[in-house]
């Protein structure tokens, strides 16, 4: 995904004291980890994680009170007391970190850094969804009153190809001949040969291990590589707005100074940056759960529009059955009722009704396209709030939270990564929670001050 404008326009990621947990002060590093913020399965899987350390992250990242200012003031304090205890520390030198994540065949390296803000007209840094004005509002809240970045984005670019990256956990290289890597790459092959900073392996069974990066070499290698490429935003739409309005707000009350303009250490955020010619995301679903709507009612208002069946079988038998349907066209299934019920071959003349047509017709036919244009706003005529639609990335979890509510989950299937990139190339947002890339990083290995920048 490299640009074709002057080297000065592209990527620019630069070292930061690492904020991390003191091994020493907590029980284990796995039980002070959390999945994203807005992967985290509320209140089951918030409950867990509370209690797995009383230091876990998710006291930092979903703080509980009864306001939100009350929850940010809390993450606040907390923050700052884990400081003092020594806790948390920061790391003695600036760093860009090299980030791994290995589960069974899933292998995934990247760098983590402090990367420059740039304007959505700059197109360095490609979004591909839609937002959310008030968790946008809740997570600037949140980071403005904590100073820090707290988790990282998922960002992907196209780097140049040298041949197979190294596999085993080891780093050594895996018996194929490769020619050695340059740029980020073989910084991040290099830094396989050292002893990381830590190692940990999560509740999901990711192994996960970490280096700094100090050598002006290795620095400046990254740096001139970064420079030629963009990137595109695998996940944490969210959090990139919540970067741009902080910056924002401080460089209208600063004069200009420092290389990220006025805004200072406000300027750059926190970034984990993969390099897809190398190690390919995993493109998944994220489901819909709509609170005050029964199955019953949804395939009822479906009549005439949709086709609908039932499919008998368990959960992997129906997400068999909606691939399939995919294949083909729109396609969704619903659960909630205790079974499963696929919904596919919409009217096309009710398409061209409620979907807009001034989008690329890869943008019109998206199954997420489809269920906000066609069956939330027309059929159904739900609002797109967090009262009436949660969004989950499990999908068992949808199901199970469906059935335990009386709502109804709708099941979708993921997009593919070349249409996402495709969209964003042409400046085109998708429907917001339309794709989940991963594997995403752990919440809580490596944090970032403004404090300390």
């Amino acid at each position: 995904m490299n640009t074709t404008g002057p080297a000065d326009k592209g990527l620019r990621l630069i070292p930061f004291r690492g904020l991390r947990y003191v091994p020493e002060r907590v029980g284990s590093l796995s039980a002070v980890t959390s999945p994203p913020y807005d992967v985290v399965v509320r209140p089951d899987g918030l409950h867990h994680l509370e209690s797995a350390d009383p230091h876990n992250i998710v006291r930092l990242i979903l703080p509980q009170a009864a306001t939100p200012a009350n929850r940010h003031h809390q993450a606040a304090a907390t923050l700052e007391r884990w400081l003092a205890e020594g806790v948390l520390a920061p790391d003695p030198e600036p760093a860009l970190y090299v980030y791994e994540q290995r589960r069974g065949e899933v292998l995934q390296r990247g760098v983590i850094g402090a990367l420059a803000l740039s304007s959505p007209a700059d197109g360095i840094v490609l979004p591909h969804e839609d937002v959310m004005a008030d968790v946008v509002e809740d997570r600037a809240a949140l980071l403005r009153t904590t100073a820090a970045n707290l988790e990282p984005l998922l960002l992907t670019y196209r780097g140049d190809t040298y041949g197979a990256p190294s596999g085993p956990l080891s780093g050594e290289p895996s018996g194929e001949p490769a020619t050695p890597p340059g740029g980020t790459a073989g910084v991040v092959e290099r830094a396989l040969g050292r002893a990381p900073l830590l190692t940990t392996t999560t509740e999901d069974g990711f192994a996960h291990r970490l280096w700094a990066v100090t050598d002006p070499t290795d620095l400046a290698h990254v740096s001139d590589d970064l420079a030629r490429h963009q990137a595109l935003i695998a996940d944490g739409h969210h959090r990139w707005a919540t970067y741009l309005r902080l910056r924002d707000e401080h460089a209208a009350t600063a004069g200009p100074e420092g290389p990220a303009g006025a805004a200072g250490p406000w300027g750059y955020g926190l970034v984990l940056l993969i390099d897809t010619a190398r190690y390919p995301l995993q493109v998944r679903s994220i489901h819909r759960l709509l609170r005050g709507l029964p199955v019953g009612r949804a395939l009822d208002a479906l009549a005439g529009s949709f086709r609908v069946r039932t499919i008998d079988g368990p959960l992997p038998e129906a997400l068999g059955a909606l691939g399939d349907a995919a294949a083909t066209g729109n396609a969704f299934l619903l659960a909630g009722d205790g079974r499963f019920h696929l919904v596919n071959r919409p009217d096309e003349e009710l398409l061209a009704r409620t979907v807009r047509n001034d989008r690329p017709t890869a943008w019109q036919r998206l199954d997420a396209t489809v269920l906000h244009a066609t069956l939330l706003d027309h059929v159904w005529r739900i609002p797109d709030d967090p009262e009436h639609i949660s969004y989950l990335h499990d999908t068992e979890a949808a199901v199970t939270q469906a059935e335990r509510t009386g709502g109804t989950a709708v099941l979708m299937h993921p997009v593919h990564e070349d249409v996402v990139r495709e969209l964003a190339r042409q400046g085109v947002t998708m429907p917001r929670k339309s794709t989940s890339f991963g594997p995403k990083p752990a919440t809580g290995l490596v944090m970032r001050s403004v404090t300390f920048d």
